[in-house]
């Protein structure tokens, strides 16, 4: 099925303003994608059910059921992925929409390009059923560069760059780029690269934290042994979060993570990007039953990021 999806490349727009809607079709279809439209929530619901997309994008604001039902209706039959687009940018409907089973969201206008970019992010993660990045089957878009961690070398003569700084806790910042990168007129933080860190593993490819078991190749979260159902982006979290183990992870860094930019610095992260990852980290949080305030899992380092708790 993987494959079959790969080849056609479909996409479902649903959305009630012929002029978006339009637009949209036009975006997808210069990235390769076959699109079926639809004006309203319950014509899109079908639309998936009938034509199986890679990629699916989502009106909030439609006559009868609204964005967020039609969220839910389709993640109950689909894996597509799903881009929601609406005008309201409040937290609220940003954890609503997220809620419901979104992969992205962002807000109109939204800016085409960064509209096909974050599409082909999310190609590049895996599918919820484990399959491989539907990315392989691509249409001809030039991959972004990445840059590839040195190899460890035994005997080096002097000491790694981590331990010639003073930090205990040192990253490498890369401002320039980023700041090329921004929109006009927006302020640019800085991006961390963070290098990996070796995961706490049982032996049998289960990454674990106090009760707490991950395994990458089967995409299974456990807790106290009981199997807890995430949606992509908050199991590619807690993975990263999990394998950074006490290092701290931004919300620019974990936000780019989430893209398939994670080494990348030329690209700018949006305050809503970083709305988005709060909202990724409470419903993970509620579905792991860990609290904010005497956390068992991820505790939060107030205005840098996120990081597992100590194994005392």
């Amino acid at each position: 099925m993987t494959e079959e999806l790969s080849e056609r490349r479909t996409a479902v727009v649903i959305e009630d303003d012929a002029d978006i809607r339009q637009l949209l079709e036009t975006v997808l279809e210069q990235a390769g994608f076959e699109t079926v439209s639809a004006a309203n929530g319950l014509d899109g619901v079908e639309a998936v059910r009938s034509h199986n997309p890679l990629v699916t994008t989502l009106d909030v604001s439609m006559p009868g059921i609204d964005g967020f039902e039609a969220a839910k209706r389709i993640r109950a039959i689909s894996s597509t992925y799903i881009v929601m687009l609406t005008a309201r940018g409040d937290e609220i409907d940003t954890l609503q929409g997220l809620d419901s089973g979104a992969d992205d969201y962002m807000t109109k206008p939204f800016r085409p390009r960064e509209l096909r970019a974050r599409i082909e992010a999310m190609l590049r993660r895996p599918r919820a059923n484990g399959d491989a990045p539907a990315v392989a089957a691509a249409a001809p878009a030039q991959p972004a560069p990445t840059a590839v961690a040195p190899a460890p070398v035994a005997q080096v003569a002097t000491p790694p760059l981590q331990q010639q700084v003073s930090s205990p806790d040192p990253t490498i910042v890369h401002e320039t780029a980023a700041r090329h990168a921004a929109p006009v007129g927006q302020s640019v933080v800085p991006i961390i690269m963070q290098p990996a860190a070796a995961a706490p593993d049982d032996g049998e490819g289960w990454l674990v934290h106090r009760g707490l078991k991950l395994s990458s190749a089967t995409r299974i979260v456990e807790v106290d042994g009981t199997e807890v159902d995430l949606t992509r982006s908050e199991f590619d979290l807690l993975q990263a979060l999990m394998e950074s183990r006490r290092r701290v992870r931004s919300k620019a860094d974990l936000a780019l993570m989430l893209r398939g930019e994670s080494y990348i610095t030329a690209y700018y992260v949006s305050e809503a990007d970083k709305r988005a990852i709060e909202v990724h980290l409470a419903n993970l949080r509620r579905k792991l039953a860990d609290s904010t305030v005497a956390p068992r899992f991820i505790e939060t380092v107030r205005g840098v990021g996120y990081r597992m708790t100590s194994d005392d």
